[in-house]
């Protein structure tokens, strides 16, 4: 079958739909299906929150499919197996479940993956999930997609957890060509989907910032964050900041003072990547850093400012640069970078960066296996979500407080948490027997799945 005939997308197109909900209860092991129309086509999305609100009525000719009527639809197209695995997904995962939306007249396809709501439910806000939104293209098989979504909002749930955040885990994907900021239609439906999921969001890879400030300066929805024109500004320098002090802190774990003279091999230089190189060469006496990116005007950028302060940096090969003799190995560009062919040869003592799923696994089981193999070669490495979720912190502060956000609080605020918790998390391990990437699931599952009580909020009152 073809590949763009295989998916929610085709079925939901098929079907004449807008809205389809796979939702799941890890406590009953039951799953709940349902699909309708909730527009029409000709809707005029540059309208929305001014003609129309996310609760409006948008058709007269709506349509809903109960949980038999979905079932049929798919075995119609013969996409019942495709529905079962997707459902297994979310069984393996845990998850609340996907929110997708269809629209035809934009090409537009939006999954809320939505993973666990219970540290929101309480928060007082319009958002109980928060999580990046991330653009796919359209030439990428959905199941992927899919599985990519499903894993980076099971994550965002445990990072809102290591970020001590009122917040359920959440990331929405979106497959669609490259966003028009100028296309009110497309900001408008945008600003709907995220609002319908309960969301707070910031861009993610495939999305520019600038996104976030058209959505709010249209009136779109205040529910993105962290826009260049925002009261805090970009995530990316708070990101590396907190990647940074928690990687001090698993340097004294090693039992070292500093990481003075120590060598850097950093992958990636974006927002997140490019501050964390700032960061090691303004806080390590005499590194010695290589830089990747696969844009060589990135690289030839970073070399030339930081060379120019007396810092030994130079230009490595994107394609190996995770490979390099250094003391401390930095990922902070795409994730699943790590697997069974190239863990047996890292040649680090530290693997810490900012990049999201940087094990390549497609559950949490496989990821918790290939960190054991890192650790079985002497490498310290933790889970990332443990320690990146700074972003989300500062996404919060905005959230919370909007134009009052106060960049010195949520700095107070990382500065706090995030080392304390992974030196927390590094001595658990330790004691238990586990590597810290299994410790830190174990923290997480104690309180989503179990009777822990969630974390203490009130920094975030100050």
């Amino acid at each position: 079958m073809d590949k763009n005939k295989r998916g929610l997308a085709y079925v939901m197109d098929q079907e004449d739909l807008t809205t389809m909900r796979i939702f799941y209860d890890f406590k009953t092991d039951e799953v709940f299906l349902s699909a309708s129309k909730d527009w029409d086509e000709d809707l005029d999305w540059s309208r929305y929150n001014k003609d129309f609100y996310a609760e409006s009525i948008k058709t007269h000719h709506a349509k809903y499919l109960n949980e038999q009527e979905v079932y049929a639809v798919f075995e119609k197209h013969g996409l019942s197996d495709y529905l079962k695995e997707v459902i297994s997904l979310l069984q393996q995962g845990k998850h609340f479940g996907i929110l997708a939306f269809w629209n035809k007249k934009l090409d537009i396809f939006y999954m809320g993956n939505q993973h666990s709501r219970k540290c929101g439910l309480n928060n007082g806000k319009h958002a109980t999930l928060g999580g990046g939104i991330r653009r796919h293209r359209k030439d990428e098989l959905e199941l992927d997609v899919v599985i990519d979504g499903l894993n980076l909002g099971r994550a965002m749930s445990f990072k809102n957890i290591a970020g001590e955040l009122p917040m359920g885990g959440i990331k929405s994907t979106v497959t669609m060509d490259e966003l028009d900021l100028n296309d009110m239609q497309q900001m408008g439906f945008l600003g709907f989907a995220l609002d319908m999921q309960r969301c707070e969001t910031g861009p993610d890879m495939g999305f520019p910032i600038e996104m976030t400030d058209v959505m709010i300066d249209k009136g779109y929805s205040h529910q993105y964050t962290c826009g260049p024109n925002g009261p805090l500004g970009s995530s990316g320098p708070p990101t590396a900041y907190g990647v940074f002090i928690s990687l001090e802190e698993a340097v004294k774990f090693l039992g070292y003072d500093n990481m003075d003279g120590w060598s850097f091999a950093c992958q990636g230089l974006g927002q997140v990547g490019y501050s964390m190189v700032r960061e090691i060469c303004e806080k390590v006496k005499n590194p010695r850093v290589i830089v990747a990116d696969a844009r060589p005007e990135a690289v030839e950028k970073c070399v030339e400012e930081f060379s120019a302060k007396g810092i030994d940096i130079t230009a490595g090969n994107v394609n190996d640069i995770l490979l390099q003799d250094v003391d401390v190995v930095v990922p902070c560009a795409i994730g699943g970078v790590f697997d069974e062919e190239n863990i047996p040869k890292l040649k680090c003592k530290i693997i810490w960066g900012s990049a999201n799923n940087q094990i390549k696994a497609s559950s949490q089981e496989e990821e918790i296996r290939l960190a054991e193999k890192i650790a079985e070669r002497g490498i310290l490495f933790q889970t990332d979500w443990w320690h990146n979720t700074a972003g989300v912190m500062f996404a919060w502060e905005e959230v919370c407080k909007q134009e009052r956000a106060d960049i010195n609080h949520v700095y107070k605020v990382i500065s706090d948490v995030l080392p304390r918790l992974t030196k927390e998390n590094l001595r658990e391990a330790k004691e238990l027997g586990l590597t810290p990437t299994a410790n830190a699931y174990r923290r997480c599952e104690a309180i989503l799945y179990g009777d822990a009580p969630v974390p203490d909020y009130t920094a975030w009152l100050e």
